[in-house]
């Protein structure tokens, strides 16, 4: 996802003073909402709700309200006086304006003429209705509205098994038309259910029944609550579905409940009555008893994709199904059977229906596949299953352009396409080759082309999908079809040219994706390649600007007597900037390993020889999400990410083995490289849940550290964290917050611990327009790696003082395909001012921060 940050340093505290005048403004409009309505009209302006004599606070009862409170937003009734500026005959009063005046309507028509002047009301009239849309209605009193919110109220408690419920209201008077609403709800003591017992009328269905009796919803001495009924006929159904009742219908099932009439008794014995099938013949219903049914065939057709009349002309059989085709198969007849789960002589699943389903979606070589059943004319007792399947076209060609500004560039082109193969090696594989290609422009002075597009990018990767486990075929079978088992190989490579150090990179990869339960997802990447060169170093201090003018400022103090200047005083580069620091680092200058501006060319060059180095990164990884989110409209779900990442240990194993020996700087060399090794860990949490009508909170908290051992004392810098940015601290741009407590001004800061937590709470304003209220806390730092200054390291539990704390206001736009988000972000908490400064020293408006992105961060 691109992003963009602006910072608007250039806002004044007049804008701050035009900001506060307009929210004083609309809170002023606020206290005029009930100017408009009508005499003897009351507005309510609240509503509570006592259960048994105690004040609920944000319970689910509030929702049940017929005609609630108008939405407020910071306490101002928004949503309503929009409503209130709308008018209930626009067209009427636009006449009477026009006629209002003699010889206004003429004039109009001639300064417009008559149609556009027609166009002018209708322009109005859409207005008006847009007003009402996205408006609000005043939420007058009414007896009606209180009394049917009564009727929830006792019904809501009633089907919670409190049959003695009543409920009550009482109004209250607040000042000139408003008013408020107290409900008092009394429920008595709640209704249990007694003894279950049951009447079935056919005896397949019984024991399928008494088989799975114990994971009834239906349980003696528990509440009488109408959702677990519900809740007990869908269990049945498909308890039924699944165990061989094929043609199974919902009305057949019935529960008996007996109430004592005077409400005394508490106890309600429960009958679950499960009655024979009604097949219609004529004018008459005939019963019919369930019969567990088997399948007795499996035929799998395989359709051309243009065809309406098809002539099958080949036919094989593969592990007892059978699989017709039009000429000569093109699929494996494994790939095929694999992943019908609907075998001869099991009892019908509708479960193995589904999941068949699911298998021949996944393999996207397929348009939605149909599935089947027809009555065995030989068997009453058997089902022949067929399963129809249409192949999508076996070449797919696609195109991206995307227009793009970050901070390296300040215009963007991308181009993109992507050629896709299906089926290649007859084993439904997909081979999708991708090739990218970026054009931009920088005013950045690295760059040497004068032309207008001065940065250039090309990259291309190959990856193969393959529907199972590429492995060794004694554990080809190891994780179960019906866990959707995927292997994916890739490589890849890219090159830049005036972007950074113009690197060149190379990828390769080697995956099993799995799912072990529909809300699981795994992946263990057995091979994880990176190789990174980079080809400009020479122009490290042209990229990395704010180094060298900290390098540059110290070399004004200690200048050297070799020729290393430009003709204005600085340092050359790159000649004169690593001659300044070997001649520093050497102890051929005045400066001596105590002194500070000795330990400043330290770090500057430890960061150069980081960031320029190449690197080798040879690696496995693990992660596994736990995701229960029904879909993308579920605002109620928690998502947990835990992954672990290693690299380095094999490929230094066998450097050590084959009696290598290390170079001067402790580490093993592999192709003219040191290979890194580390070990990475993080987990991530996501929680959302809903606070009331179309209101969500939702928070976010990640921790990631990854350490070097072995052949390495740092990390490298495509493996190292950064803090900012419009999905992380949106309070800083992204790369410039910490460190730790450091002040750096790197271009890029980076770490190799992090930790991040977020807070967000999104509310409807009006119509598709979303706000949010955030907090973001987290910094990075760090550990273990060979970075010295207490500054930037993670020493201890007393450094989680130096959590950055950024607050905000988002307003975010939803396209129902996307959302389009701005939020606005100020420092709170900055951890690398001066301990008295760190606490909104930095809230202004003109030290804002300004995000923009696409859809929610988290």
């Amino acid at each position: 996802m691109m992003y963009f940050c602006l910072n608007v340093s250039q806002l004044n505290l007049g804008t701050t003073k035009i900001m506060i005048l307009l929210l004083a403004a609309i809170a002023i409009g606020g206290c005029s909402s009930v100017k408009k309505l009508p005499d003897n009209t009351q507005l309510v302006i609240k509503e509570d709700f006592a259960l048994n004599g105690t004040l609920l606070k944000r319970d689910p009862v509030a929702l049940l309200s017929v005609n609630p409170p108008n939405t407020r937003l910071f306490g101002i009734p928004l949503k309503l006086n929009i409503y209130n500026l709308s008018q209930s005959n626009t067209d009427s009063l636009f006449d009477n304006w026009l006629d209002k005046k003699q010889g206004r309507r003429e004039k109009w028509n001639r300064f417009l003429s008559a149609k556009q002047v027609d166009k002018v009301k209708t322009y109005k009239r859409n207005f008006n209705d847009w007003l009402k849309e996205n408006g609000e209605p005043p939420a007058l009193l009414s007896k009606e509205t209180i009394a049917q919110t009564e009727n929830r109220l006792e019904q809501y408690h009633k089907n919670k098994g409190y049959f003695n419920t009543t409920v009550s209201s009482k109004i209250d008077t607040l000042g000139p038309k408003k008013a408020a609403v107290h409900y008092s709800i009394s429920t008595g003591e709640v209704f249990l259910m007694d003894s279950i017992s049951s009447v079935i009328a056919s005896q397949d269905i019984q024991k399928i029944y008494q088989a799975e009796k114990s994971q009834s919803f239906l349980k003696p001495n528990t509440p009488f609550e109408n959702n677990l009924f519900e809740q007990e006929r869908e269990r049945l159904i498909n308890s039924f579905k699944n165990n061989g009742i094929f043609n199974f219908q919902q009305r057949s099932i019935r529960f008996k409940a007996f109430k004592d009439s005077l409400g005394q008794d508490l106890y309600i014995p429960v009958i679950v009555e499960i009655k024979n099938a009604q097949e219609r013949i004529g004018d008459s219903l005939i019963e019919k008893p369930y019969k567990i049914k088997h399948i007795n065939e499996v035929e799998l057709y395989i359709n051309p994709a243009k065809s309406n009349f098809t002539i099958f002309t080949d036919s094989i059989t593969h592990q007892g199904i059978k699989l017709y085709s039009v000429g000569k198969l093109k699929y494996k007849p494994e790939l095929l059977t694999r992943g019908i789960l609907i075998k001869q002589g099991a009892v019908y699943s509708n479960e193995n229906r589904t999941k068949t389903y699911r298998y021949f979606s996944d393999l996207q070589n397929f348009k939605f596949p149909s599935i089947g059943y027809t009555e065995d004319p030989k068997d009453s007792l058997g089902l022949i299953a067929k399963v129809n399947l249409t192949p999508r076209e076996r070449f797919s060609l696609g195109f991206d352009f995307d227009v793009q500004h970050s901070n390296i560039q300040d215009i963007g082109i991308n181009l993109g396409s992507s050629l896709l193969t299906r089926n290649i090696f007859r084993g439904a594989e997909i081979l999708e080759f991708g090739i990218n290609s970026n054009m931009g422009s920088s005013s950045d002075v690295a760059v040497q082309k004068s032309s207008f597009f001065n940065l250039f990018e090309i990259g291309g990767d190959l990856r193969l999908r393959v529907p199972s486990l590429l492995i060794f075929s004694r554990y080809k079978n190891l994780i179960p079809v019906a866990q959707r088992p995927q292997t994916t190989i890739s490589i890849g490579t890219s090159f830049q040219e005036n972007i950074g150090l113009d690197r060149q990179n190379f990828t390769a990869s080697f995956e099993y994706n799995w799912n072990p339960k529909p809300i699981y997802t795994a992946n263990l990447k057995l091979i994880d390649l990176e190789f990174i060169n980079n080809k400009a170093i020479f122009n490290y201090f042209n990229v990395y600007r704010n180094s060298y003018d900290r390098l540059n400022a110290i070399a004004r103090e200690y200048p050297l007597e070799e020729d290393v200047y430009t003709s204005a005083g600085n340092l050359s580069i790159p000649t004169g900037a690593t001659t300044f620091i070997d001649r520093v680092l050497s102890q051929r200058t005045p400066l001596q390993p105590q002194d500070e501006d000795f330990r400043a060319v330290a770090v500057i060059n430890e960061r150069k020889n980081r960031l320029t180095i190449n690197n080798f990164i040879l690696g496995s990884s693990f992660s596994f999400t736990k995701n229960n989110q029904i879909n993308l409209l579920d605002e109620d779900f928690s998502q947990v990410r835990f992954k672990v990442e290693w690299a380095g240990n094999l490929l230094n194993t066998l450097l050590r083995l084959s009696g290598q020996e290390k170079n001067e700087n402790g580490a093993y060399g592999f192709l003219g490289l040191e290979p890194s090794q580390f070990i990475k860990t993080e987990i991530n949490y996501i929680k959302h849940w809903r606070v009331g009508r179309e209101r969500v909170m939702a928070f976010r908290s990640f921790v990631g550290v990854a350490l070097p051992y072995g052949n390495a004392n740092n990390i490298p810098f495509t493996r190292s964290y950064f803090a900012g940015g419009s999905n992380d601290n949106r309070a800083w741009k992204a790369y410039k917050l910490g460190p730790g407590r450091s002040v750096l001004l790197n271009e890029f800061n980076e770490a190799n611990f992090k930790i991040a937590l977020n807070l967000e709470y999104r509310f409807p304003v009006f119509g598709n327009f979303k706000g949010a209220l955030f907090m973001d806390a987290g910094n990075i730092w760090n550990v273990l790696d060979n970075v010295e200054d207490p500054a930037q390291r993670f020493d201890g539990i007393q450094d989680l003082e130096e959590l950055a704390l950024g607050t905000g206001i988002g307003v975010r736009y939803d396209f129902d395909y996307f959302v389009l988000r701005l939020d606005t972000a100020f420092k709170t908490y900055d951890p690398s001012k001066s301990i008295p400064q760190r606490w909104w020293s930095q809230v202004a408006l003109d030290r804002a921060v300004f995000n923009i992105g696409i859809n929610y961060p988290f």
